[in-house]
């Protein structure tokens, strides 16, 4: 397939471009660093600097669309919620406008979500075979909910769209690990706030299979939860790193001092979201990594 990636740059395109070119696909990736696409991305990566380069005459058998700006790095102020809704929402309608401009319809358009749709779900479970918690309120959520509606506009084009709502993805090279591997070594690491909030995580390497997998299951469409089908609180999480890196985790992180230096981001921490990947295990996805135990041991 010749595909067009955008954030293929990011930690996770990065993973899923590799993966792309080992199966034989021809890849173009939008970046606002040409010049660095074919060093992280891979050799013969094509690279569009912005999606007017795009020409109708070009043709895209797939869109998978992960581009956005970090969303815990900053604090929030009203320009940081403006780029952060900028880099998903009016990316995304660019993107989707392109694709009506295009001759050649690409056939499916993966576009990245986040379980962050599903505000904070205390212990309800959140499944993506029911809407789970349209009505979140909280500013992940409708920039979660903005962004799927700026993506599912690809249908009236009839392109195939499928929303990827990513969890906590598990990878030694950035992300959550990245952040947690030193002071866990150093034995500093411990619960956040109470502990008791739900945090559904995902293995990069099963996050690459199940994008992999809904790119080529025609029949599939709509949401689907990026989450391996064990969720598990805080507390549970950080007792199993520590266990893993053999160390200690009696220093938690009070959920005040959590408030006090991140703000409105701190709800991304002390939140919890207790995620089932049901309509992707529907589809036949078999996970390489189900229980967290032999993820971490997988990644660090």
């Amino acid at each position: 397939m010749d595909i067009l990636i955008t954030g293929g740059t990011g930690l996770l395109g990065r993973a899923l471009c590799s993966a792309l070119l080992a199966n034989g696909h021809r890849l173009t990736v939008l970046s606002r660093r040409p010049e660095k696409v074919s060093s992280l991305c891979g050799e013969g990566v094509r690279a569009l600097r912005s999606l007017d380069e795009w020409w109708p005459e070009m043709p895209f058998d797939a869109i998978i669309n992960l581009a956005g700006a970090p969303i815990i790095d900053l604090p929030w102020s009203e320009t940081r919620k403006q780029t952060l809704w900028r880099s998903r929402v009016g990316l995304t309608q660019q993107l989707v406008a392109a694709i009506e401009r295009a001759r050649h319809k690409p056939g499916v358009l993966l576009s990245g979500s986040a379980i962050g749709y599903y505000g904070d779900c205390g212990d309800a479970t959140c499944s993506d075979a029911i809407y789970s918690n349209p009505s979140a309120q909280d500013f992940g959520a409708r920039l979660c909910a903005a962004w799927e509606t700026a993506a599912l506009a690809a249908e009236t084009a009839g392109t195939r769209v499928c929303l990827l709502r990513t969890g906590l993805v598990l990878t030694p090279h950035g992300g959550l690990l990245a952040r947690l591997r030193l002071p866990f070594s150093l034995g500093l690491g411990g619960r956040l706030g109470g502990g008791q909030q739900w945090m559904s995580w995902i293995q990069i390497e099963d996050w690459v299979g199940a994008v992999l997998h809904l790119l080529d299951t025609t029949s599939a469409r709509g949401p689907y939860n990026l989450t391996a089908p064990q969720a598990l609180r805080n507390a549970d999480f950080t007792a199993e790193l520590g266990a893993i890196l053999q160390r200690p985790t009696l220093l938690p992180a009070p959920a005040f001092v959590l408030k006090l230096l991140l703000g409105q981001r701190a709800y991304l921490l002390l939140g919890g979201q207790r995620v089932l990947p049901d309509r992707l295990i529907e589809t036949g996805y078999h996970f390489r990594h189900p229980e967290i135990r032999g993820a971490l041991r997988s990644r660090l």
